[in-house]
C-alpha cells in the first residue's frame, strides 16, 4: 500500500543426577512425595502431545521440543521469572511419576501441577533446592493438563528441558456407550470394492452408507481415534457381505497390532463386542468372507472409557451469514447492506465476517465487499452459485483510492454484472480465487482512482481484464478474454488468453504455464445438504482454470472430520484437536493466543473463513507445521502482539531435509501485519524450513499507517525467510521490513510475481544501513544459492521521513548461472527517496517526482 498515487548460544548441558530436594507441602489435601529413582511407572503419555510455554527462547527452541521423544531437541524460555511449559494429555489421567531432564539452564525452584482445565491448578510437587540433571519425581495427582512452574532460575539464561515426561494411565471405570469414538474419525482400508463405498462411510455415523471390501481374503478397515484410548466396546454392523472369520485389533503406530477379539464363526448382523485395549488405531481384520462378495460394513462402532474425545463439525458462529436461493432479493440485500455498513471503512477493527451463498440463482443483488469480509459459494463449482447481479469492491470510503482496500476475498461464485462489468478495485489480500465473470473485470475504483496488487486463480473472465489505474496484477491458472491495458508490472502464468510477455512496453510477463499450483480448500454442501471441505489437487505445468469440462480434481472431507473453532477457544484446546487427528476450521473472529498452535500431522487442512485473526500473547510463535507431507494453510491472518514473537508461522523444524515433491505443503491466502492494529513485534513472520513448499499469495506488511506504527515502535526484521530447497512463490507480497523484505537461502527457488515496498520510515540513512551501503535490498538471495528464477519482481520506494535516502539496490543475488531474473523494476514514488541500482551494482536509479519504473528485463 502506498499513500500516494502510484503507476543462539552453544548447548550448555551438564551431567544427568538425581535430584536431591526438600520437598514443600503446599496444601493438606495434596499429597507431596520425595523424589525416587525411577521404578515401575506407568504410561509415557506427553510424547507427542500438545504442548505450550509462556515464553521461547527463540524459534529453534519451541515448547514442542520438550515433548518430541528426542534428547537432541529443547525447549528454552524467555530469561525472567515464573515460567511454565504445559502439555495437554488429551484426557484425564492418573499421574504416578514425572522426568524432567534439565539442560544446564535449570530451574533452581520449581512445582509440578496438575489441571483439569488448564486454568485451575494443584500442586503435586515443589522444591527450591533443584540441581539440574535428570529429576525422576514420584508424585500423585489427576488432570488433563500437566505443568512445570518454575519460580527460580539457577543460571542468567531460562529454563531448558530437553525433555519433559509424564507418566501414568488414563480413562475411569465406565464403558462411554453414548459416544462413538470413531465417528467421523479419518479411516482407510485395505481396499474399497467402488468410489461409492469408501472407507469414511463407516464410520460417518450413517446406516445408509457402506464400506465394502474387494473379493479377497484378507481385507481391513482401520480408525484412527487421534490419541490413544482404552477401547471397552466394539459394534459391527454388517451388510449382507459379513464375515465368517475377523480379529478386532489395536495399535499404538498403526504398524505392530495386538488382538482384542477373535472369531471363526461370524453370522453377519450386528456384533456387539465387549473388550479391553489401549490404542489410537483399531482395525477389523477380515481372514475369511461369508460370501463371494467382499466384506462390508455399515457402520464401525469404538467405545471407550474416560472420555478426552472432542467431537469434530457444529456451528459456524453469528458471523456467518448463510443465503439461500428462496429468500426474497430484498431479505439478502438488507443483510448485505447491514454488513457492508459496518465494514466499509473497518480498516482495523475485530468484527469479521463471511457471506455464503447456496447453489442455485440470485437476481437484483450487489454485495458490496468491506473489510474482513468473505463471500463465497456453497458449490461443488463456481456455476452452482449464479448472481444475477453484483459483486462490488470499490473506494468511496477513501476518496476514490484504492491502495488501503485489503483483507477481503471471494471465490466460487458465477457472476452475470448488471452493468457488463463486475468491479473488483483493491490492494494487497484480497483473493478472487474461482469465479466466473460472464462479462468485464475491472480493477479499478470509480473515476479511476488508484488500486495497487491485486491477485486472481482459477477463475474465468469471458470479457476482458481491465487494470486502468491497477498498478500490478498476477493472475493464474486462468481463462481470460485478453487484457485492456497494463501500467507497471502486470504477471500472468498459466491464463489462457493473456498477451505474451512484452515487459516492459507495455509491461506483461507471461509464462505459458504455471509450474506447480493448486487451489485452496473451500467448503461446499453436498447433496445431502452437509458441509464438505473440498481439497484440490496438487497441478504441474498448469494451464487454465482447473473446473471448467468438469469438476477440480481432489478429494472431499466431511466437517466432521474438523474441529470448528471459535473466538474465546484457547491454543491448547485446538492443539488437542489436532492431536486427536482432527483437522482445523477458523470461523471468523479474532483469536488471542497464549501458546503456540501446533499442527503435526501429514495432511492436516487448517483452514480460514472470514479472514480470522491469531494473535500470540506472550512472545510465542502463533503457529508451527511440522515436517510432514502435504499440510494445507489457508485464509488466515496472523497479528503480530504486544510482545516480539521471533516468528510467527514456521514451518518446518530448522534442519529439516526431507523431501516433499509427491505432496507439498501449501500456504495460501495466509497473510501477515505487524502493527496498524495496535502495537505489535516480530522478528520474523514467516520462516519456511520445509522442502518443496507452495506459497501461493501473502502479504506480509509491516504497518505505515494506523495505531502503534513507528521505527521503534512495531519492529520487525524480515517478512520472509525460506531455508527450504524447491520452494515455489506464487503471488508474494512483502512490504516494509526493517531489513531484508525477504530472504532466501534455499536451493532451487521459483518467485512469480513479487511487490514490495522498502519501509517508509527509516529516520535517516545512518538508522538503516547494511555494512558500508545505505539500506538493505528487499529480496535477497544468499550468496550460497547457485540456484534460483524470478519472474516480474518490482519494489518501490517512499522515504516519508528522509526523503533524502537513497537505497543502494532492491534485489540482490550471487552471479552464477543458475541465478535469474526477468522482468525486475523499481519505482521512486513522487521523488521522495531514490533507489540507486535495481539489482546489485545493475540498473538506473530510480528517483525523482515523476514516479517512472526503471525497468530491467534480465539479470545477469
Amino acid at each position: 500500500m502506498s499513500p500516494v498515487p502510484r503507476n543462539t548460544a552453544p548447548p550448555r548441558r551438564r551431567a544427568a543426577r538425581l535430584l536431591a530436594a526438600a520437598v514443600v507441602l503446599l496444601g493438606a489435601a495434596v499429597l507431596v512425595v520425595p523424589p525416587t529413582a525411577a521404578g515401575a511407572a506407568g504410561t509415557l503419555l506427553s510424547q507427542g502431545r500438545p504442548t505450550t510455554a509462556s515464553s521461547v527462547e527463540n524459534a529453534g527452541t519451541p515448547a514442542g521440543n520438550a515433548t518430541d521423544g528426542s534428547a537432541t531437541t529443547r525447549w528454552s524460555s524467555a530469561f525472567a521469572d515464573p515460567q511454565w511449559l504445559q502439555v495437554d494429555l488429551g484426557a484425564t489421567a492418573t499421574i504416578d511419576h514425572v522426568t524432567l531432564s534439565w539442560e544446564a539452564a535449570y530451574a533452581r525452584a520449581y512445582q509440578i501441577q496438575t489441571s483439569p482445565d488448564g486454568v485451575t491448578w494443584t500442586t503435586v510437587f515443589s522444591t527450591a533446592a533443584g540441581d539440574g540433571g535428570t529429576d525422576d519425581l514420584t508424585v500423585a495427582g489427576t488432570g488433563r493438563y500437566l505443568r512445570m512452574y518454575g519460580t527460580q532460575r539457577a543460571t542468567a539464561y531460562g529454563y531448558s528441558l530437553w525433555e519433559f515426561q509424564v507418566f501414568g494411565t488414563t480413562g475411569g471405570t465406565g464403558c462411554d456407550t453414548a459416544t462413538n469414538a470413531a465417528q467421523g474419525r479419518p479411516a482407510t482400508a485395505s481396499s474399497t470394492e467402488n468410489a461409492g463405498t469408501p472407507a469414511g462411510a463407516a464410520v460417518d455415523g450413517s446406516l445408509t452408507t457402506r464400506w465394502s471390501s474387494a473379493a479377497a481374503d484378507p481385507q481391513w478397515l482401520r480408525v484412527d481415534l487421534g490419541s490413544s484410548r482404552t477401547i471397552c466396546r466394539v459394534t459391527l454392523s454388517w451388510e449382507a457381505a459379513y464375515a465368517r472369520a475377523y480379529q478386532i485389533q489395536t495399535s499404538t503406530d498403526g504398524t505392530s497390532w495386538t488382538t482384542l477379539a477373535a472369531t471363526t464363526s461370524g453370522d453377519g448382523g450386528t456384533d456387539d463386542l465387549t473388550v479391553a485395549g489401549t490404542g489410537r488405531y483399531l482395525r477389523m481384520y477380515g481372514t475369511q468372507r461369508a460370501t463371494a462378495y467382499g466384506y462390508s460394513l455399515w457402520e464401525l462402532a469404538v467405545y471407550t472409557t474416560g472420555g478426552g474425545t472432542i467431537p469434530g463439525g457444529g456451528s459456524l458462529g453469528p458471523n456467518v451469514l448463510t443465503f439461500d436461493p428462496s429468500m426474497s432479493s430484498a431479505s439478502i440485500q438488507g443483510q448485505l447492506d447491514t454488513v457492508f455498513r459496518t465494514q466499509e471503512s473497518n480498516q482495523f477493527g475485530t468484527q469479521r465476517y463471511a457471506l455464503m451463498f447456496k447453489p442455485g440463482d440470485y437476481s437484483g443483488i450487489n454485495a458490496q465487499i468491506g473489510f474482513y469480509t468473505s463471500i463465497m459459494g456453497l458449490g461443488r463449482n463456481p456455476d452452482d452459485v449464479r448472481i444475477h447481479g453484483d459483486v462490488t469492491v470499490d473506494a468511496g470510503w477513501f476518496n476514490g483510492n484504492a491502495t488501503q482496500n485489503f483483507w477481503r476475498s471471494a471465490t466460487n461464485m458465477q457472476i452475470f454484472p448488471s452493468a457488463g462489468f463486475t468491479r473488483w478495485a483493491v490492494s494487497q489480500a484480497a483473493p478472487f480465487r474461482r469465479m466466473d465473470i460472464q462479462g468485464d473485470l475491472n480493477l479499478a475504483p470509480a473515476g479511476y482512482g488508484w488500486a495497487s496488487g491485486g491477485y486472481l486463480a482459477d477463475s474465468r473472465v469471458t470479457g476482458r481484464v481491465q487494470p486502468y489505474s491497477q498498478q500490478q496484477w498476477y493472475a493464474r491458472d486462468s481463462n481470460v478474454g485478453g487484457y485492456q491495458n497494463a501500467v507497471w508490472n502486470m504477471v500472468n502464468s498459466g491464463v489462457v488468453g493473456a498477451p505474451a510477455t512484452s515487459f516492459p512496453n507495455p509491461p506483461y510477463t507471461t509464462l505459458a504455464q504455471t509450474p506447480v499450483s493448486r487451489d485452496v480448500p473451500y467448503l461446499w454442501l453436498d447433496a445431502a445438504g452437509a458441509y464438505q471441505v473440498f481439497v484440490p489437487s496438487t497441478r504441474t505445468n498448469a494451464v487454465g482454470a482447473s473446473w471448467l469440462g468438469g469438476a477440480t480434481p481432489g478429494t472431499s472431507i466431511p466437517l466432521s472430520q474438523f474441529y470448528v473453532a471459535h473466538p474465546g477457544d484457547s491454543a491448547a484446546t485446538i492443539n488437542a484437536a489436532l492431536a486427536q487427528g482432527l483437522n482445523l476450521l477458523f470461523t471468523p473472529g479474532v483469536y488471542p493466543l497464549t501458546g503456540t498452535i501446533t499442527v503435526n500431522r501429514p495432511d492436516t487442512v487448517v483452514l480460514g473463513i472470514g479472514f480470522p485473526t491469531l494473535i500470540p500473547q506472550n512472545g510465542a510463535a502463533a503457529m508451527s507445521v511440522a515436517d510432514v507431507d502435504g499440510v494445507r494453510l489457508a485464509g488466515l491472518l496472523f497479528d503480530a502482539g504486544p510482545t516480539n514473537s521471533p516468528v510467527l508461522l514456521q514451518v518446518g523444524p530448522t534442519g529439516t531435509g526431507a523431501g516433499h515433491a509427491a505432496d507439498p505443503t501449501s500456504i495460501q491466502d495466509v497473510f501477515f501485519r505487524i502493527g496498524g492494529a495496535g502495537a505489535g513485534k516480530a522478528t520474523t513472520s514467516l520462516v519456511v524450513n520445509s522442502a518443496n513448499v507452495l506459497i501461493d499469495h501473502i502479504w506480509a506488511w509491516r504497518a505505515d499507517h494506523g495505531t502503534g506504527v513507528g521505527w521503534t515502535v512495531n519492529t520487525a526484521d524480515t517478512g520472509l525467510i525460506v531455508n527450504g530447497d524447491n520452494v515455489t512463490a506464487l503471488g508474494l507480497f512483502v512490504e516494509h521490513y526493517q531489513k531484508h523484505d525477504v530472504i532466501w537461502n534455499g536451493a532451487n527457488g521459483r518467485v512469480v510475481f513479487f511487490q514490495n515496498e522498502m519501509p517508509y520510515d527509516p529516520p535517516n540513512a545512518a538508522a538503516w544501513t547494511n555494512g558500508s551501503r545505505v539500506g538493505y535490498a528487499a529480496f535477497k538471495v544468499a550468496d550460497p544459492v547457485t540456484s534460483f528464477e524470478g519472474w516480474g519482481m518490482g519494489s518501490y520506494c517512499y522515504f516519508n521521513v528522509d526523503p533524502t535516502i537513497a537505497a543502494y539496490h532492491a534485489f540482490e543475488a550471487p552471479t552464477a548461472p543458475g541465478v535469474r531474473f526477468h522482468d525486475l523494476l523499481t519505482v521512486s514514488l513522487g521523488g521522495n527517496g531514490a533507489i540507486t541500482h535495481v539489482i546489485n551494482d545493475t540498473g538506473a536509479t530510480a528517483q525523482g517526482t515523476d514516479t517512472v519504473p526503471v525497468n530491467l528485463v534480465s539479470y545477469p
